[in-house]
């Protein structure tokens, strides 16, 4: 099993050694490098090169939230995991704007921080429970910078239906069991759907298929 290399972003040195200490119970998970504030977590990513970056949202001189947007102007394809203590819709609707792919509470255990890391890592986009609703609630209160575009190829019955789980959070294989099919089958799905709605990751697909009314 190979080893992913991870980044540790927390302003409070407490809680960076306590997730390391947690995350070293893991074999296949290695903390190279920390960072008390969003500044220095650039700076790490940049010498380290992490598979994955763990970032608390709210750090002193640059946030989780400017740090991640940050990285999408110059890495876009890093791989980040926001952390927060809060579970706050203004928070995650920004992060998932900016392009995050995991959002987690704080109080998570290790073994459903650890799958969320593989997950993030293998490409994956960890969308939190009910997400849909949360969106929807959140939408309406920010700004959005979505550039114009014309209403995209319509949709199948099925890709709507593909569409809900994904923003129920579930993965392609448990889509795959919820509607009885196979795996290869979400994914080529999927597929189709980010190709509809011109996006690029799960979680635009969610916010963009709100946005023109989808979900």
């Amino acid at each position: 099993m190979s080893t992913l290399r991870l980044v540790l972003a927390d302003d409070h040195a407490l809680v960076r050694q306590g997730l390391r200490s947690l995350l070293e119970l893991t074999p296949d998970l290695r903390v190279v490098g920390e960072a008390a504030d969003g500044e220095e977590a650039l700076r790490k990513v940049a010498e380290l090169n992490p598979d994955v970056v763990l970032m608390d949202v709210r750090m002193p001189r640059m946030t989780g939230l400017e740090a991640l947007r940050a990285l999408r102007r110059t890495d876009p394809d890093r791989r980040v995991v926001l952390l927060t203590t809060f579970d706050e819709d203004a928070a995650l609707i920004e992060a998932l704007r900016a392009g995050v792919q995991g959002f987690l509470l704080k109080d998570v255990s290790l073994e459903e921080l650890a799958e969320a890391i593989r997950r993030v890592a293998s490409g994956q986009t960890l969308l939190p429970p009910g997400i849909a609703e949360r969106v929807a609630r959140g939408m309406a209160e920010l700004p959005r910078d979505f550039p114009h575009a014309d209403l995209p190829e319509g949709l199948t019955r099925r890709e709507v239906e593909v569409l809900r789980l994904i923003a129920r959070g579930m993965s392609n294989r448990e889509i795959a069991d919820a509607l009885g099919t196979a795996e290869g089958t979400v994914k080529n799905q999927t597929s189709s759907i980010l190709s509809k709605l011109g996006v690029r990751d799960r979680t635009r697909a969610v916010l963009r298929a709100m946005e023109l009314g989808c979900l």
